[in-house]
Parts: structure tokens; C-alpha cells; sequence
């Protein structure tokens, strides 16, 4: 247990100084390019995550995300208790990740986010972007599992620009990008409708999968 909780640590540690720092990155060398921005942010989270989970998914399961957990916990594949550590695990360590970006950064450690993320658009897209890789990563852990590194990366990839939200898809992700007042950040006042809608969306997609995969 010791191990796995090590590797939700440090996985959820980097994809946060990842997304965080990428963006502060990509926002500085962008010149006010919005577009250009976020594609580096997309690019260098999704190519992390590909990294990530091939290191940690033979620890950990590499879920990085309560979202995640809970649906493996839905499915019986961890129990209640790892369940609880997990989370417990990855929001501190995504906060990590946060301060880990700023420090790199020479940001103020400490900070709250004022970008305003709200509105049904926003929310729907929270749930769609989570229903979504819930669904891929069950689809790929039943069919192709060597796969599901590439598979998530590439779904996280391509979320960021399908969704209005730019696809968090993560409670603790969210959660920590509450913390950081840079091109990633979410008012925390808005924090708790998008966890909302990210469980939602987990729940619904792993009521899917069981429909679609499950004697299959």
C-alpha cells in the first residue's frame, strides 16, 4: 500500500506542476496568443500523462484523479478504504504540484485563483470530459490495456479543445488549480459545481461500461 500511495503521490504531484507550469510557460512565450497558449499547455499535460501511467499504472493503477478512484471503487477493484487514501493522497499532492510550479516559476506560493470558470456550458463540459476518459480508460483496461497510457493522453489531448472547460475532468486537479492565479486556475468559488459534475460524469460512464463491456 505504502508503494501505491507513493506513486499517486508523485503522479498527481507532476501532471499538477505539469498543467500549472505549462500553462505559465505557454502564456508567457504566447505574447497575448490565447490559442498558442493552451496548445502548449494541452500538449505538454497529455504527453506527461502518456509518461505517467506507463510508470505508475503497474504501482498504483496510476488513477491520479478521485474521479477515477471512485470509479474504480464502483467496479470493486479497490476497496473503500484504498479508495479513501487515494483521494486523500492525491489532493495533497496535486496542491504540491501547484507550488512546485510557482516556486519554478518565481510565482508567489501561495495564491487564489480569481478566473472565472461558470456557467451550464462549463458545467456540462465537466461531466462530458469526465464520462468521457472514465469511459476510455475502462474501454481500454478491458480491451487493449498496454494501450491505456496512449489512449488517456491522447483523449485528455484532444478534450482540452473539445470542451468549453478545456476539460479538468478531476477533483483534485480542479481543487488545486483553485490555488494558482495563473492561465490555469479556477475561482474556488466555482471549484465545487465542477467536482460536482466530474463525479456525476464518472458515475455515468462506469454505468456505461458495465452495460457495454461487462459478459462481453
Amino acid at each position: 500500500m505504502a508503494k501505491k500511495l507513493i506513486a499517486e503521490a508523485l503522479g498527481t504531484f507532476l501532471l499538477l506542476a505539469t498543467v500549472v507550469g505549462s500553462g505559465i510557460m505557454g502564456e508567457t512565450l504566447a505574447a497575448g496568443n490565447t490559442a498558442v497558449a493552451l496548445l502548449g499547455n494541452t500538449l505538454a499535460t497529455g504527453a506527461l500523462l502518456v509518461v505517467l501511467i506507463t510508470i505508475f499504472g503497474p504501482i498504483s493503477g496510476a488513477h491520479f484523479n478521485p474521479a477515477v478512484t471512485c470509479a474504480m471503487l464502483i467496479q470493486r477493484r479497490i476497496t473503500t478504504q484504498e479508495a479513501g487514501y487515494y483521494i486523500v493522497i492525491q489532493v495533497a499532492a496535486g496542491l504540491l504540484g501547484v507550488l512546485a510550479a510557482h516556486f519554478m516559476f518565481d510565482q508567489g506560493l501561495l495564491q487564489v485563483s480569481e478566473k472565472a470558470r461558470y456557467g451550464t456550458g462549463q458545467w456540462f463540459s465537466e461531466a462530458l470530459a469526465t464520462f468521457g476518459l472514465v469511459l476510455t480508460i475502462l474501454g481500454t483496461v478491458k480491451y487493449k490495456p498496454d494501450f491505456v497510457a496512449v489512449a488517456v493522453g491522447l483523449y485528455i489531448t484532444g478534450a482540452y479543445w473539445f470542451t468549453a472547460s478545456t476539460s479538468f475532468a478531476n477533483p483534485a486537479v480542479t481543487i488545486a488549480r483553485g490555488f494558482t492565479d495563473t492561465f490555469s486556475g479556477i475561482d474556488p468559488n466555482h471549484v465545487p459545481i465542477f467536482i460536482l459534475m466530474q463525479l456525476l460524469g464518472a458515475v455515468l460512464a462506469t454505468l456505461t461500461a458495465k452495460f457495454l463491456f461487462e459478459n462481453d
